[in-house]
């Protein structure tokens, strides 16, 4: 009576319209078919007396199912648990086999990917039989127990799922077999189809007639890839139509000669000094190295000294007649370090009395056609 009435309200649902589903053309209805193993309990440790034989653990299902929306379905199935057999306290051999109907309701949690956790619960209703016969005298009893399972779920297609689950069956008594109270683990495979309707036919793309390409700038590439427009007609562009620029490198020596033991400027050295000024008039942002040098007679703090007053002489007149930007000029004695000849001959010390100007710059320019 309470299968009849579980199946009725199957029945009224199934005739309730489709919900909305994410892929509309599927039917809400599935098939599908099951196999795994079974572990019995605690048929034969109820007393210390019995002894487990041995069991057929394998287990079978058929079902079939209405999917209400994406997340919750109902689902009829058939199950067989299997077999177990075991002898009793009084050396009296027992077995048991358990099949029957379910009903419940599968809920679905979707991971990504095709992937889905899957939980149930519902409601078996049981058989349970003797498979050896006793005679003419073969022991069946059916009652109604409650079972939950979890799982697994990866869907090979839209319509084709493949799900590892396990479940737990409980209340499987029997009052005739040995006053039977047991319960069930299950674990197994499964494998459902869902139906589902003829496929939309696919929407032709339209068709679209592409505008001749133009170079507003006429440098070879088009606007659409142009990231550099207006462009100079004599400059050689990239692929994006941008200018291709190179390195030009430009350097500054120049050097001026002191009399003994003076830090005044030649006359004939301002013509080395004017052609540093037009440098850095000409890159801004180079900057120069003034080096001042004494010759080897007298005392090395003494050369020191004079060197670095003949580098500031120079750093001076690049900036109070040429307007040179102090920040831009460091001045630096060496003294007697870095002679230019070795020995104190007058012409050794001739040339070791001086001041070196030494700058270079490096200046991007655009590569002309």
């Amino acid at each position: 009576m309470m299968m009849k009435l579980k199946l009725t309200h199957l029945l009224v649902l199934a005739a309730l319209p489709t919900a909305a589903y994410a892929d509309e053309s599927l039917s809400p209805w599935y098939v599908g078919a099951g196999a795994g193993q079974t572990n019995f309990g605690p048929n034969c440790e109820m007393t210390e007396m019995q002894i487990c034989g041995d069991d057929e653990p394998f287990a079978y299902e058929a079902f079939g199912g209405y999917m209400i929306n994406d997340y919750l379905s109902l689902e009829l199935g058939w199950r067989h648990l299997g077999h177990s057999t075991w002898i009793d306290y009084d050396n009296v051999a027992n077995d048991v086999g358990v099949k029957g109907f379910t009903l419940g309701v599968v809920g679905y949690w979707p991971l990504g990917n095709s992937w889905k956790l899957v939980g149930e619960a519902g409601a078996f209703n049981y058989t349970t039989q003797n498979e050896i016969n006793w005679g003419e005298d073969r022991l069946e009893h059916n009652d109604v127990g409650p079972y939950l399972g979890a799982g697994i779920s990866y869907d090979i297609t839209k319509k084709l799922s493949l799900a590892a689950k396990y479940r737990r069956y409980e209340d499987i008594d029997e009052s005739r077999v040995s006053n039977l109270e047991m319960d069930a683990n299950y674990w197994g495979i499964t494998l459902s189809y869902r139906f589902g309707g003829s496929e939309p036919e696919p929407t032709p793309e339209p068709v679209v007639v592409a505008a001749a390409p133009v170079d507003s700038d006429n440098d070879g590439v088009t606007d659409d890839l142009d990231q550099c427009p207006d462009t100079p007609m004599d400059h050689k562009v990239d692929a994006q139509g941008c200018t291709i620029y190179i390195d030009k490198l430009d350097d500054l020596r120049i050097e001026a000669q002191f009399d003994n033991n003076s830090t005044v400027l030649k006359p004939d050295s301002m013509g080395e000094i004017e052609k540093a000024a037009k440098f850095l008039n000409k890159y801004p942002k180079a900057q120069v190295e003034i080096a001042g040098h004494a010759s080897l007679p007298g005392k090395e703090d003494y050369n020191l000294w004079i060197s670095q007053k003949r580098a500031d002489v120079v750093a001076k007149v690049l900036v109070e007649q040429y307007g040179i930007d102090a920040n831009r000029i460091t001045a630096k004695g060496y003294g007697e370090s870095e002679p230019l000849m070795q020995g104190s001959s007058a012409e050794a010390n001739a040339a070791n009395r001086r001041i070196v100007a030494k700058a270079v710059f490096k200046e991007k320019q655009p590569l002309l056609k």
